[in-house]
């Protein structure tokens, strides 16, 4: 959406683009200046660093800002842009996806014609607000965008974006998403997604009452590269919150999440416990992330968070 946005407001410059992949890994605030190599360089759908070379900011989590001068860097670098007649930092932590975002500023503010990209920008915030009708549809992964969804959580390197943007720019989404080469990365994650729900059920251990529990899931005796969402609400329905720890090559994990269909009211904001920890994400999801060999710390963390949830 940020190429769509950019193209649309300087055509015919010539620029190239580079996509460079961040994810939360232990330790990780912000972005590292060496990253911003670009005539123009943006940040998005991730914390904010105040870093001179940044052009452009778009975000929606509510833990963008890791202290309070971040926060101000961002206000007096906003101001900063609109004060030279283009505003240039985005932030909105009521948005459900940094996708709708970007679109929703791209039309309002710049004229940019969003209707190609309708699909696209519904998928992409479905996903990211979790605002599946069931989380049945969230775990079977039936429809072609899922399994996309699945392959990008898994493959979604700097490469790999290189190579998908300019196709989600130049092909709808349907199509690429039922692309033949998508169809084939997926068969595999599929098997292994398989083998995840079985080890969640296995696993998983419910902490409080019957209607609002926390539902506990340890993996850490595996090594897990990429964790399927939504599995625990899917085996407990009635759970409020679930907490699951895994462990990667590169680091342990906690996530934590609000289970949108339960039947008991949200009561805590996920986000402001995963900040305590070095995390971060919005009020109904979040995730800390710490090194691999940090497992009974994280284990510790995990059950600390668990044992607040559930009283």
């Amino acid at each position: 959406m940020f190429t769509r946005l950019y193209r649309h407001l300087s055509p015919g410059d010539g620029a190239a683009f580079s996509y460079h992949a961040s994810g939360y890994g232990p330790g990780l605030n912000g972005v590292d200046a060496k990253t911003l190599v670009g005539d123009t360089n943006a940040i998005l759908d991730f914390r904010f660093s105040p870093l001179p070379k940044l052009d452009w900011y778009f975000d929606h989590h509510v833990s963008a800002f890791v202290t309070p001068a971040d926060r101000a860097a961002y206000e007096r670098m906003a101001a900063e842009s609109e004060a030279r007649g283009q505003r240039r930092f985005f932030h909105d932590g009521a948005y459900t996806s940094a996708t709708k975002l970007i679109a929703d500023v791209g039309r309002d503010r710049f004229g940019l014609d969003v209707e190609p990209t309708r699909e696209l920008v519904r998928w992409a915030d479905l996903i990211d607000s979790a605002a599946f009708p069931s989380a049945k549809m969230a775990v079977e992964r039936r429809e072609p965008e899922l399994r996309l969804m699945t392959v990008v959580e898994h493959f979604g390197d700097d490469a790999f974006l290189g190579s998908m943007v300019p196709r989600l720019l130049d092909q709808p989404l349907a199509e690429v998403a039922r692309s033949k080469d998508i169809t084939e990365a997926y068969e595999p994650l599929g098997r292994s997604h398989e083998t995840f729900v079985k080890l969640v059920e296995k696993h998983a251990r419910v902490m409080g009452p019957e209607r609002g529990s926390v539902v506990v899931v340890d993996l850490t005796d595996e090594l897990i590269e990429v964790a399927g969402k939504f599995v625990t609400y899917a085996l407990f329905p009635d759970s409020a919150y679930s907490v699951l720890l895994s462990r990667s090559r590169s680091k342990c994990k906690i996530s934590i999440g609000y289970n949108p269909w339960s039947p008991v009211p949200r009561r805590h904001n996920i986000a402001a416990i995963c900040e305590r920890y070095g995390g971060g994400g919005h009020p109904v999801v979040g995730a800390v992330s710490l090194t691999a060999d940090k497992v009974r710390e994280s284990q510790d963390i995990a059950r600390t968070i668990a044992e607040e949830l559930a009283a």
